[in-house]
């Protein structure tokens, strides 16, 4: 059996671990999550946040930049994502320049072109663009940003939509990091899920992209498909781990066509059982450990001498809606219908539809639908879960000096909660911290969920919430219910 990653010296997680603290919650790209959002934060309230930032003490500190590109010309049945499925590709041209007046807002209230260290495009497909329409989008986060010589800048990418030649045009334009969707490259998977690419494609793009010089390769997989086996998905991970990408982010599906629609295009008697989903994740885990990679914690995975695994090792990691990050917890600007801004202690998300998106562009406005302004306590407990999920420890003296409490105190009902995550081996609880064990990293997604207030209130009435047809169609619900009993 392979070892632990980190240390050498302990086993993988055995099938009862996995089966018991492989739970449904919060992947935690932010705290509080998401389903948390009200409509007391406006487009007003926002843009008072990018203003005060204006001149304020993170005034000079890079930003990141996320833009969404909600457009897909097929659909892919598995997608919970925020798209719109369409062959009209004029309609990218109003998209754009809706993003070109968002971008002209957010200058004017930051006052001035902010620096910027990390650039994002996801979606949705934002290869959807064409090279013309993608030059015209980078030229214009440019004109309202400081893009830095050193900046990371990201894209997403349908390997259906692109060639060596539009890798190229990328590497002009300044993108210097890919990621490509790939989820199986078993044939009838991808035909179940209404999504077909040959390994043998990906294979070509991948050697293109590194010809041409980008500075790292990521790959997303997802495991829980329609007619995957523990076996078909042994010989995707190997095929993924012979293209040696640099990291590798690995998702279980979650089966919710009560919510997504696309997913009732699936058949429910195709997808793999409980015992089949642990076999697969372990397999995986273990595939992919014994072919050189770090594990980096929940799903993700990179190579040993990757910038994310050495940050790893050296307790630099960090944490945003992109997943992990080498970059430190700097404020993010993001762009595009649906997108999550995080600024100081405010999260702020636009319109969800296009329509309601282009209309307050259109009046002039920001188009912020609802958000979140974090409470003192909320920032207690989205630095105890980040420093877990990022150090893989919770040291007591930080957190009390920049919060002004005592942790023994303050966190009395969690440390209680968390002596039975000590008795299964996941974390130690030493007098002034809380260490993350190596096996603990395989499930740290448990240990960061026991601070998490929101949920723990939530578990009261969650088995009433589940009874409920609407209730039921809630993460969060089916999150509290599986978190009560596990601790």
């Amino acid at each position: 059996m392979s070892l632990d990653p980190n240390t050498g010296d302990r086993s993988l997680p055995d099938a009862e671990l996995l089966r018991r603290f492989d739970i449904a919650g919060p992947r935690y790209t932010s705290y509080p999550t998401a389903d948390r959002f009200d409509a007391t934060m406006d487009a007003e309230r926002y843009g008072e946040t990018l203003a005060l930032r204006a001149f304020g003490p993170s005034d000079q500190q890079p930003l990141s930049v996320y833009v969404h590109i909600p457009f897909c010309e097929s659909v892919c049945y598995y997608c919970a994502c925020n798209k719109v499925v369409t062959r009209h590709h004029e309609r990218a041209a109003e998209y754009l320049e809706a993003l070109a007046t968002e971008m002209a807002l957010v200058q004017e209230r930051l006052g001035g072109r902010a620096p910027v260290s990390q650039l994002h495009l996801g979606g949705g497909t934002p290869t959807f663009l064409d090279d013309r329409e993608l030059a015209t989008l980078t030229a214009l986060l440019h004109r309202h940003f400081q893009v830095t010589v050193d900046a990371e800048i990201s894209i997403e990418v349908d390997p259906r939509t692109v060639d060596a030649n539009r890798l190229s045009h990328l590497r002009a334009m300044g993108f210097n990091r890919l990621s490509f969707g790939v989820q199986d490259f078993d044939p009838d998977v991808q035909r179940a899920v209404h999504r077909e690419q040959s390994m043998e494609s990906v294979a070509a793009l991948m050697a293109s992209a590194r010809e041409l010089g980008f500075r790292s390769i990521n790959v997303d997989l997802i495991h829980g498909l329609p007619l995957q086996t523990p076996e078909s998905f042994a010989r995707t991970i190997e095929q993924v781990a012979m293209l040696r990408p640099d990291r590798v982010a690995l998702y279980g599906y979650a089966h919710l066509p009560h919510r997504f629609k696309p997913q009732r295009r699936i058949d429910t008697a195709a997808l793999p059982g409980p015992a089949d989903k642990l076999r697969m994740l372990s397999g995986a885990i273990a595939g992919f450990i014994a072919r050189g990679y770090s594990y980096i914690g929940m799903d993700h995975f990179a190579l040993a001498d990757d910038p994310l695994a050495v940050a790893k090792r050296e307790g630099r990691l960090h944490r945003n809606f992109q997943g992990y990050s080498t970059h430190a917890d700097s404020d993010l600007v993001a762009l595009g219908v649906s997108a999550i801004s995080k600024v100081g202690a405010v999260f702020a998300q636009n319109e969800k539809t296009l329509d309601a998106y282009y209309a307050a562009l259109r009046s002039g406005r920001l188009p912020v639908e609802r958000g979140l302004a974090l409470a003192q306590d909320d920032l207690v407990r989205r630095d105890a879960i980040m420093a877990l999920m990022c150090q893989g420890q919770l040291a007591f003296e930080p957190i009390e000096r920049s919060h002004g409490i005592v942790v023994s105190d303050y966190f009395k009902p969690e440390l209680e909660r968390l002596r039975r995550l000590e008795a299964d081996g996941l974390v130690v609880i030493e007098p002034r911290a809380i260490q993350v064990t190596p096996m603990g990293w395989y499930f740290v997604r448990a240990v960061a969920m026991v601070f998490d207030r929101h949920l723990t209130q939530a578990r009261v009435g969650a088995d009433e919430a589940m009874a409920g047809s609407d209730a039921a169609s809630t993460s969060h619900a089916t999150a509290s219910v599986r978190f009560s009993r596990l601790l």
